[in-house]
C-alpha cells in the first residue's frame, strides 16, 4: 500500500519534477468567450496572447467532483491511501470539490482513507508544500505522516508579489484584502501575500521599482533568522524581469533559484506583469 499525493494545476510543476515525483495533478479549467479548455492543455504564451486579443478576461473554474472521484476512486482500488492539498479554498472551490468526491468514495468503499488539506495558498507556495509531502511519501511515511508534514509547511511557506495592477484581482473577485487600495491606485504599488488564504496587503510603496526591492527585503529578513530551503522568482509573462531578480537573489545568497512562470488559472486574476517570490522556511 502507498501513499499517493495529489494537488492541482495551480502549483505550476515543471514537467520534470512531475515525473520524478510522480505527482497526481487535477487541472482547473479556463473558458473565453469562444472556448474552455483545462489550463494543462495550452502553452503559457498561448494563453497570454489569446487573453492581450480577448475582448474579456477569460473566466476560470475549479475541477468538477467527477474529474476528483475518477482519481479517488483509481487509487483506492489500486490499494492507495491519499493525501490532497489544493489551492486556497478562499481562492478558489477546488477544495470543496474535492470533498465532494470524498463523500462519494466513502460511500462505496467506507474504509478508503482519503485527507485532504486546504494549503491556503498557491503556485509554489502550494508547490512546496506538496513536494514536502511527496519526498516523505517516497520515502514510505505513514498517511499521517505525511498529512503532518503538509501541515508543517503550510506554517513555514511565504508567497509575496507584486502586481503592474490591482484591475485583474478586482474583475476577478479575488481580491480579498487588497480591496481597500482600489481607491488609491494610482498612488501606492502594494505587495501582496496571502493571509489565511485570501490576498491581503503585506505593504505599499510609492513605485514599482520600490515595491519590488521591499518584497526581496522581506525575502532577506526571513533568510536572516530563519533560513530558507527553496525558493522560486515568480512571473506573468514578463522571464527577463524574473531573471533579473534570480541573478540579485543569487549573488547575495549564493544558492540555487528557480524561476516559476505562472499559467492561466492565477494569470488571469492577478494580470500579465506581475513579479513574485515563492519560499520555505528552514524552521
Amino acid at each position: 500500500m502507498a501513499v499517493k499525493v495529489i494537488t492541482d494545476s495551480t502549483a505550476y510543476f515543471p514537467e520534470q519534477v512531475k515525473r520524478e515525483h510522480r505527482l497526481t495533478i487535477v487541472p482547473l479549467s479556463v473558458t473565453f468567450p469562444d472556448v474552455s479548455f483545462k489550463e494543462t492543455e495550452i502553452s503559457n504564451a498561448d494563453f497570454y496572447a489569446k487573453m492581450a486579443q480577448s475582448p474579456k478576461i477569460p473566466t476560470s473554474s475549479q475541477p468538477s467532483p467527477v474529474s476528483f472521484y475518477e482519481v479517488f476512486l483509481r487509487n483506492v482500488e489500486e490499494g492507495n491511501e491519499m493525501v490532497a492539498t489544493f489551492i486556497s479554498s478562499e481562492l478558489s472551490g477546488t477544495y470543496h470539490s474535492a470533498q465532494t468526491a470524498r463523500k462519494m468514495v466513502l460511500e462505496k468503499y467506507p474504509q478508503a482513507r482519503i485527507e485532504i488539506i486546504d494549503s491556503r495558498g498557491t503556485a509554489m507556495q502550494l508547490g512546496y508544500i506538496v513536494l514536502a509531502a511527496a519526498r516523505v511519501a517516497e520515502q514510505g511515511a505513514s498517511l499521517d505522516e505525511v498529512a503532518e508534514v503538509i501541515r508543517k509547511t503550510i506554517d513555514s511557506s511565504r508567497l509575496y508579489f507584486v502586481p503592474r495592477t490591482l484591475e485583474y484581482l478586482k474583475k476577478g473577485g479575488r481580491i480579498g484584502g487588497a480591496a481597500a487600495l482600489m481607491g488609491t491606485l494610482l498612488q501606492v504599488k502594494p505587495i501582496l501575500t496571502l493571509r489565511e488564504g485570501m490576498v491581503t496587503v503585506h505593504d505599499k510603496v510609492r513605485t514599482a521599482e520600490k515595491a519590488l526591492i521591499t518584497m526581496l527585503s522581506i525575502y532577506e529578513e526571513d533568510a536572516a533568522k530563519y533560513g530558507v530551503r527553496e525558493t522560486a522568482i515568480h512571473h506573468i509573462d514578463c522571464f527577463s524581469e524574473a531573471e533579473k531578480i534570480r541573478e540579485i537573489c543569487r549573488a547575495k545568497f549564493h544558492k540555487e533559484i528557480s524561476i516559476s512562470p505562472i499559467g492561466p488559472v492565477i494569470g488571469l486574476h492577478v494580470g500579465p506583469g506581475t513579479l513574485g517570490i515563492a519560499y520555505v522556511l528552514d524552521n
